[in-house]
């Protein structure tokens, strides 16, 4: 890995089929053992079930609020400073249950590939 400064401001975001918005703020090919996106849950939505075969995620909650589901062990209202532990293939999805969009960032590891999403719905 070379040093290197990536801009938010340098990357798109675009909606999902899974009812969010993402801003894959860096997912490349050069550093493969991590991946970081930004994701927008507008309120009253739940994102759609689905899991990442081979890849480990943490959200970290920096806006908003918002109940999470994982696996068939967490469901817990999650707010500011949260991070939650999803373990590759369990099934998750979150809810924003605030009157403003939840924002987190979603962190993979290895880093996230669209062939490791599968939808559960």
């Amino acid at each position: 890995m070379e040093a290197d400064v990536r801009r938010a401001t340098d990357v798109l975001e675009y909606d999902t089929e899974e009812r969010c918005a993402i801003q894959e703020v860096s997912n490349d090919l050069a550093d493969p053992e991590v991946s970081i996106a930004r994701a927008r849950v507008l309120p009253g939505v739940t994102t759609a079930w689905h899991e990442l075969t081979g890849t480990n995620e943490r959200y970290l909650i920096i806006a908003g609020e918002g109940r999470v589901e994982v696996g068939e062990t967490i469901d817990e209202m999650v707010g500011v400073g949260d991070v939650i532990w999803i373990p590759a293939g369990a099934k998750q999805r979150i809810t924003n249950t605030g009157d403003s969009d939840l924002i987190f960032y979603a962190i993979c590891t290895p880093r996230f590939k669209h062939t490791n999403y599968v939808t559960l719905e």
